[in-house]
């Protein structure tokens, strides 16, 4: 046990002296918290970020205009709010300029072209909080800056942009979760039995193995019907084999240790053998691997939205995010498709990067 210890502190330590690897993990472990809390934070507060304004489709990062915000005086705002996003939000308006009387509010919609002759339209008092004028001018009506610009449907960029963060990470926990807990099983089972058992997961292995990933997720997919979970349920389905590679190639080597051989001598039962003595000396492989596997499934993930049976519209996905906005890479705003996709380039290099320094840390020979 002392010197299981030592190796953590060791390892630790290692991992500590490696700059890009605790870098990237601070990074990874920031956008986390932002994504988990970013209804708290994020200016479109709306479920999925999906609050549409079209007369301000298409708008670079920064611009700011003059809008209306009317109150949705029947709701109640409840605690799931602050983690699934409003159902009923406020609705936002654009505008160009506005002029409030006693009983009526009076706005002329946002326009392109600076037009302050279009028709005006009105708001009656009673829909806002009983307030004095000046108090419904300061809180209902202000200035909104959209940081990221807004996309082809007048939605704001940043919120989906962070909102987008839960889909990448969360189909990495869950598609990693699934492949260690399928890999390690058929890896440690046919690499402790061996015989007829090992060759049949030998060869279930090769089989998976020789279909291209993306086809097998596609085809999994497919059959269990578009969706959130469907995706992640996929993902997970075919990036096992590769853990079972190699916990199978580790518990082989481990298997014949003296230590395992005094446990067999001592009556330890098979599942106790594997569960107690061989798969807590063959983890540091394996959490290399499932960094790996992480930034792989963003990348699945990102490719299986793009093609339009990943995360459904509106949920926000970089995938998605792309796929609806490569068309302007040629047309002026490559922005749209560019910031979605470095968010996923820095996702991805980040678990790389972290697995890198985890292989160097647990000293994992390549």
């Amino acid at each position: 046990m002392n010197s299981l210890n030592q190796k953590k502190n060791k390892a630790l330590q290692k991992f500590k002296k490696n700059f890009w690897g605790v870098f990237c993990l601070v990074f990874i472990s920031t956008i986390a918290v932002a994504g988990l809390t970013a209804y708290w934070w994020i200016p479109d507060q709306s479920k999925d970020a999906n609050q549409m304004a079209l007369t301000i489709q298409l708008k670079p990062p920064g611009f700011q205009t003059h809008v209306i915000q009317l109150p949705n005086l029947t709701r109640e705002k409840s605690l799931k709010a602050y983690f699934s996003g409003e159902e009923n939000p406020d609705e936002i308006i654009p505008i160009s300029s506005y002029k409030l009387t006693k009983d009526t509010l009076f706005y002329i919609p946002y326009n392109d072209l600076g037009k302050t002759d279009l028709l005006e339209k009105e708001i009656p008092i009673s829909v806002f909080p009983q307030l004095s004028l000046t108090e419904i001018e300061q809180e209902y009506i202000y200035v909104k800056t959209y940081w990221l610009g807004t996309d082809r449907y007048g939605r704001d960029m940043l919120s989906r942009l962070i909102l987008g963060i839960r889909i990448s990470l969360s189909i990495g926990f869950v598609a990693v979760f699934i492949s260690l807990l399928i890999g390690i099983t058929l890896g440690a089972i046919g690499g402790y039995f061996g015989g007829k058992t090992d060759a049949f997961i030998m060869w279930l292995i090769n089989v998976t193995w020789s279909i291209p990933t993306l086809l097998l997720v596609i085809a999994i997919t497919l059959a269990l019907g578009k969706g959130f979970y469907q995706v992640f349920i996929a993902v997970g389905l075919t990036m096992w084999v590769e853990v079972a590679r190699i916990v199978r190639g580790q518990v082989i080597s481990v298997k014949e240790m003296q230590y395992i051989t005094a446990a067999r001598a001592l009556g330890f039962k098979d599942i106790r053998i594997i569960l107690r003595h061989i798969l807590p000396n063959i983890l540091a492989p394996v959490i290399v691997i499932s960094a790996a596997n992480f930034a792989a499934a963003i990348l699945v993930e990102s490719g299986l939205s793009f093609l339009g049976i990943g995360a459904q519209p509106p949920t926000p996905s970089w995938g998605t995010m792309i796929k609806d906005h490569y068309a302007y890479i040629s047309l002026g705003k490559p922005y749209l498709a560019i910031i979605p996709g470095l968010a996923i380039m820095f996702s991805v290099m980040s678990f790389m990067l972290i697995g890198n320094a985890l292989r160097d840390a647990l000293d994992v020979k390549g």
